[in-house]
């Protein structure tokens, strides 16, 4: 669990034991080259050390290069990667990790992630991940866009539970039934898109609140989340959002206004629908 007093610095323990940073920097849509490297670097500079980046996103390479140019240690940044849907089954799985750490030129990754939950490949392909585990690729394993039928398979077939669901989450998409479950599960939930991607930033009702905390809207959105118990992943490439979506722990959302905006719900989604996958 995420405690109550939290900083840029503040870290939720997995439960595997290794520690992951509460607040990261998104990397979907960020185009290949300058744009993802500044981004990635304006990040750490502003105190950021968990980077959140995947196959698919075809910006690999440039995280990495960024966290080298950054001279922090390596040890101090939490990079995750995910698996693609084109390269789920064990064999495909064990290459495309190794390809996903040529790119990042790392010798682990820190979380490895299944993107989404392919139908038919699921037991192969997490068997795949904890190979990847056993042989040091990975620090951690854990999955994307599972929704609560997908983890209940997990007691089922692996002794090796998810340390992290990383999913869509926001007030407007708030999930409590799969934070719940994955609460008393012992893993981790991670909010991707946790600013609608802008949708839904001109709300009133979400700028009133802002207001009266003197914060902007994302900055609101983003604290929601840390203050429900994830990490949060919003993604800009822009240096002074990038700042601003980091300065969110001078403040804490009362319980009154957390359930304010917890009845912002309307089941939102801004990406894929993963309800859809049996």
């Amino acid at each position: 669990m995420i405690e109550s007093k939290i900083d840029i610095n503040t870290k939720v323990k997995l439960n595997n034991g290794v520690i992951m940073p509460i607040l990261g920097l998104g990397t979907w849509q960020m185009r290949s080259g300058r744009e993802t490297e500044e981004a990635v670097l304006w990040a750490l500079k502003a105190g950021y050390r968990l980077i959140d980046t995947a196959q698919f996103y075809g910006n690999e390479e440039n995280v990495g290069k960024a966290l080298h140019k950054s001279g922090i240690p390596r040890e101090e940044v939490f990079i995750t990667t995910k698996l693609w849907n084109s390269d789920h089954g064990y064999n495909a799985a064990i290459a495309a990790c190794e390809e996903s750490l040529k790119r990042l030129g790392l010798s682990y990754i820190d979380l490895y992630l299944i993107h989404w939950p392919v139908r038919d490949l699921r037991d192969e392909t997490w068997k795949a991940m904890e190979t990847l585990l056993q042989e040091g690729k990975c620090r951690t394993i854990g999955v994307s866009n599972y929704m609560t039928w997908h983890l209940e398979e997990f007691s089922n077939t692996s002794s090796t539970v998810p340390v992290v669901d990383q999913v869509e989450f926001s007030p407007y998409l708030y999930q409590e039934d799969l934070l719940k479950f994955c609460r008393s599960h012992e893993i981790q939930l991670e909010a991707y898109s946790p600013l609608t991607r802008g949708l839904k930033l001109g709300d009133p009702k979400l700028v009133s609140i802002g207001t009266k905390y003197s914060k902007s809207p994302a900055q609101i959105l983003i604290r929601w989340a840390l203050q429900r118990g994830t990490v949060a992943i919003p993604k800009s490439s822009k240096k002074e959002r990038i700042y601003e979506n980091a300065d969110v722990f001078d403040f804490t959302i009362s319980s009154e206004d957390m359930r304010a905006l917890d009845s912002f719900n309307e089941n939102l989604r801004i990406c894929w629908d993963p309800s859809t996958v049996q």
